[in-house]
């Protein structure tokens, strides 16, 4: 379960350059995002530790990971 971070909260980001994308990599959680710069990157990876935190409503099905195409 992921727990909620607090504004105080600082983590390790990797910043690395693929190609033309920049990556940033949240080292705590592994969480990864990219974009055509720095901040676009930086910016996407915030909104996926954002959304990576939010529980998942009671009652919603969830569909079993194995069934992802790419695992």
């Amino acid at each position: 379960m992921s727990r909620a971070r607090d504004s105080d909260d600082t983590s390790d980001v990797t910043l690395s350059v693929d190609g033309e994308w920049y990556v940033a990599r949240d080292e705590e959680t592994g969480i990864a995002s990219q974009g055509e710069t720095r901040a676009e990157a930086l910016a996407n990876l915030a909104e996926a530790l954002e959304l990576h935190e939010q529980p998942v409503p009671e009652g919603e099905d969830v569909d079993d990971p194995s069934s992802a195409p790419w695992l």
